[in-house]
């Protein structure tokens, strides 16, 4: 074996874990999210079938999340209505932490907490490594747009609730 094989394959070794944890692409079938709200009921993100989505990943201590929570909530007032709705999910590991948040930043759409931060089951599942991160999820399910916020996502909406 010469020695550019052998530095391929150390490449290989290296780099394919990586791409193999990859965000995920648009068209996929969301998965499958189910954690508990605040009240301990357990939410199902595939239980909002047939509306439009703005899942969005979270933490209290997180300050551009904190900021971002107040332009979701004009959004979200103008549009669930209209068929959408936003599914928080929060990585704090401090659940009171979680709720002063929801309280302070007067959130009124849907919250769940998983507490595990970046070792959190969904963080990995879903390949979060910043936040806040969030997906436009389609009435079917798919993802159709990632990290989009402000005039961006305001636009995305009228172009899919309003036509």
């Amino acid at each position: 074996m010469t020695n550019l094989q052998k530095q391929f394959i150390v490449l290989l070794i290296v780099f394919c874990p990586l791409l193999a944890n990859a965000q995920i692409k648009y068209g996929a079938d969301a998965p499958e999210i189910a954690l508990p709200a605040v009240n301990g009921d357990t939410l199902k993100l595939s239980s909002l079938k047939g509306k439009v989505v703005l899942l969005d990943f979270w933490a209290s201590w997180c300050a551009p999340c904190r900021v971002a929570n107040k332009g979701l909530g004009k959004l979200y007032s103008k549009y669930k209505s209209k068929g959408f709705e936003i599914f928080g999910v929060s990585f704090d590991k401090d659940k009171s932490d979680w709720k002063k948040a929801i309280a302070k930043d007067k959130i009124t759409w849907l919250q769940v907490n998983d507490d595990g931060g970046w070792e959190a089951p969904t963080a990995i599942n879903w390949r979060i490594d910043a936040i806040p991160t969030s997906y436009l999820i389609d009435q079917n399910g798919k993802l159709i747009a990632m990290d989009l916020a402000g005039k961006e996502l305001e636009k995305k909406l009228k172009e899919i609730l309003e036509d």
